[in-house]
C-alpha cells in the first residue's frame, strides 16, 4: 500500500512514519510537511508544502490511506485563528482532496472530549473536524480520540509531564483508569492496526488500548 501522512513532525506523526517504514505492507510513504525533518528512508518521500496553497500539493495526495496527525496548541499558535487553521482548515482541506483523488481510507487523530458544540475552543474545533470529515466519501473513516498523550516532544512541557505523572499515580490507585495516558508510539500502532477496518468508527480513551 501507499500511505499519505500529514503532521509527521509532531509527536505521534513521527512515530507513525517510523512504524510505516518498517512494515512490508507499505511500499511508499508520502509525508507532507511544513519544514524538513532529518528522517531519510528509501520508502519515504518527504514533501515540503504550503498548506495554504492546495493547488501546489493536491497532485501529491495519491495512495491507499491518509493518516492525519496534525495539531497544535494555543501556546504554539498564539491566536485562535492560527490554531483553527492547523487543527481544522489544513486537515479538512487535505482530507477533502484525498477523497476527491480516490483515496479509500482515512485515519484521523482527534481528541478526547471533541464536540463541535463544546464551550471549549479546542474541543469545539476538534469536534467540528470530526463531524465534517465524516461527510466526505471515503470508504472507511476511523477517528481516534485519545486522552493524555506522552512521548518525545521537541519542546519541553513541564506542566504536561507533571500532569502525566499524577495521572499514572491515580491509575495505580484505580482512580480514573479509563483516562490512562497513552504513549505516542501506541497511538501510532493503533492507527496502523485500525486502518484496514472496513467500517467507519470512532474510538476513544481506553478503547484504543484494545488495538495495540
Amino acid at each position: 500500500m501507499k500511505a499519505i501522512v500529514i503532521g509527521s513532525t509532531g509527536m505521534v506523526g513521527k512515530e507513525l512514519v517510523k512504524l510505516l517504514l518498517q512494515l512490508d505492507d507499505y511500499k511508499e510513504v508520502i509525508s507532507l510537511v511544513r519544514r524538513k525533518t532529518n528522517l531519510s528512508h528509501p520508502k519515504l518521500s518527504e514533501q515540503v508544502v504550503n498548506f495554504d496553497s492546495p493547488q501546489t500539493w493536491s497532485h501529491l495526495i495519491q495512495g491507499d490511506v491518509l493518516y492525519s496527525c496534525m495539531g497544535t496548541t494555543m501556546a504554539q499558535a498564539k491566536t485562535k485563528e492560527a490554531q483553527y487553521k492547523v487543527d481544522y482548515t489544513y486537515q479538512f482541506n487535505v482530507a477533502e482532496v484525498a477523497a476527491k483523488n480516490g483515496i479509500k481510507r482515512y485515519v484521523l487523530i482527534s481528541s478526547a472530549g471533541a464536540n463541535e458544540h463544546s464551550a471549549v475552543f479546542y474541543s469545539r474545533i476538534k469536534g467540528k473536524l470530526d463531524a465534517d470529515v465524516q461527510q466526505l466519501p471515503f470508504d472507511s473513516i476511523i477517528i481516534l480520540r485519545p486522552g493524555q498523550l506522552y512521548g518525545e516532544r521537541e519542546n519541553n512541557r513541564s506542566l504536561e509531564k507533571i500532569a502525566i505523572k499524577f495521572m499514572f499515580f491515580l491509575n495505580k490507585l484505580h482512580i480514573l483508569k479509563k483516562y490512562k495516558p497513552i504513549h505516542a508510539s501506541e497511538v501510532a500502532c493503533v492507527m496502523v492496526n485500525v486502518a484496514g477496518k472496513e467500517k467507519s468508527a470512532i474510538y476513544t480513551l481506553n478503547e484504543l488500548f484494545e488495538f495495540i
